[in-house]
């Protein structure tokens, strides 16, 4: 039982990470084959497994927490300034609007916002529900425990198919919304008992 929590945990913070939601494909279709989900689990997995051993566990999230740390210190004097801080947002900002900024002419366009607003979701994903840090640590997948490649692909797959309503290997933007709301219901239900 545990095992299964932790590996839908794994897997529902590859969704809520946006990285399978916005169209891994980087196609602005809207939509996700499940090539284009299994594609966007390979990447994700390579960001999240630091030391390569073949696993997720609490040594990679430290990993990650001091590589996160020392890019923000970028003085490393080992604090992180209210300075610094302002710097990493400016720039992750500057990237952001970059990347939208398709023609180049320092300005978006109605279209240019609307498709970068579209390629996170609409939403700041991570950022409700206690996003990825609710996940992962309320349910102890960085404690002592460790998730598989293979676990964490199935159970991201297994819930790529449940969206999957009509089984045509492809979900689009009504099928998140559908199992968004089927989340949130869920989430409704648990918090009232």
């Amino acid at each position: 039982m545990k095992k299964t929590i932790l590996i839908s945990s794994a897997a529902a913070l590859l969704f809520a990470g946006g990285a399978a939601i916005a169209a891994p494909g980087g196609n602005n279709d809207n939509q996700i084959t499940r090539d284009e989900m299994i594609s966007a689990l390979e990447k994700r997995w390579e960001r999240m497994d630091v030391n390569k051993d073949g696993q997720l566990s609490k040594a990679d999230h430290e990993a990650r927490r001091a590589a996160r740390f020392a890019e923000l210190d970028t003085n490393g004097d080992g604090e992180v300034s209210q300075a610094e801080m302002d710097a990493h947002h400016a720039n992750r900002k500057a990237e952001r609007f970059a990347r939208a900024d398709v023609d180049g002419n320092g300005k978006l366009s109605q279209e240019e916002m609307q498709k970068m607003h579209g390629d996170r979701g609409g939403k700041h994903w991570g950022k409700r529900g206690g996003g990825k840090r609710g996940m992962m640590h309320n349910r102890g997948v960085f404690g002592d425990k460790v998730v598989s490649k293979a676990d964490f692909q199935a159970a991201a797959l297994a819930r790529f198919d449940k969206m999957d309503t009509n089984s045509d290997g492809v979900v689009t933007a009504e099928e998140r919304k559908t199992a968004r709301e089927q989340r949130r219901s869920e989430w409704k239900n648990k918090r009232s008992q």
